[in-house]
């Protein structure tokens, strides 16, 4: 693979890992939030994520109630 191409700015190429805030989870942090640009980004998996809005919370919520029937 060839890094033709890409940029070359400080800090252009680098990998941040998403640390989650909930504890014992360990779904990968693809969810972030920040107030503001001074503040850094906080992580969450999307079951976690307390910024979900009404519809997205109850599919959520569906998504979870089937999961949790199969299981049984």
């Amino acid at each position: 693979m060839s890094i033709e191409g890409h940029s070359s700015a400080p800090g252009a190429n680098v990998i941040v890992e998403h640390l989650l805030r909930a504890s014992g989870c360990k779904e990968w942090g693809g969810w972030g939030h920040s107030p503001s640009p001074a503040v850094p980004t906080r992580w969450w998996c999307f079951e976690h994520f307390p910024h979900k809005s009404y519809e997205q919370e109850q599919a959520l919520r569906k998504k979870l109630d089937a999961a949790e029937r199969d299981v049984r």
